[in-house]
């Protein structure tokens, strides 16, 4: 068998000022560069008005990005959204890195088992602290939250009920908001 070669993130950023990336979409996933899934409407629309919701809910509290990338030690995954610190500013010459995240989430269809595996332990040896997960077959949000090195050790599935975000245990998320329910 013979060896692929790695590239490390600062590879991928020269790749993307040169234009060798430019009209592709691609993340870096542990050293290789991977295409992503075309998004259907149903995705983009609930991601973009799962992240109007969070917006309002943790007004000043966080900055909710939508389809951005953030950058890890050997991944630069593009989240549906990510969850990070304020101010807004200091991302404008730099993504997010796993210090700067609080949460993020994704939303799945076709891209399920990788969300659930590959980028799930991506998630987790970076040290983010909670991962949620939007099946878009199934209508349920899965919360993966403590990890130690590439797992996380608290899994919940829920169709219904409110999030308490553990860095803000003040604030409840409508589960069934992000699932693509109307507000009450």
């Amino acid at each position: 068998m013979r060896a692929l070669a790695k590239w490390s993130v600062e590879d991928y950023h020269h790749m993307i000022a040169a234009g060798i990336l430019a009209h592709r979409r691609v993340e870096l996933l542990r050293g290789d560069i991977v295409e992503m899934s075309p998004e259907g409407p149903e995705h983009y629309y609930l991601s973009d008005e799962a992240s109007d919701y969070l917006k309002e809910v943790l007004a000043s509290k966080a900055v909710v990005r939508l389809d951005g990338p953030v950058t890890l030690a050997d991944s630069e995954p593009e989240p549906d959204i990510a969850i990070v610190r304020p101010p807004k500013a200091q991302y404008r010459d730099r993504h997010p890195s796993p210090e700067d995240i609080f949460w993020i989430i994704e939303f799945s269809n076709s891209t399920l088992a990788r969300d659930l595996k590959e980028k799930r332990a991506i998630y987790a040896s970076a040290s983010i602290p909670e991962y949620w997960v939007v099946d878009l077959q199934k209508k349920t949000l899965t919360l993966f939250r403590t990890p130690i090195g590439e797992i996380y050790q608290s899994q919940q599935t829920l169709s219904q009920g409110a999030v308490t975000p553990l860095a803000f245990p003040n604030t409840a998320i409508s589960v069934s908001r992000l699932l693509g329910a109307s507000a009450p």
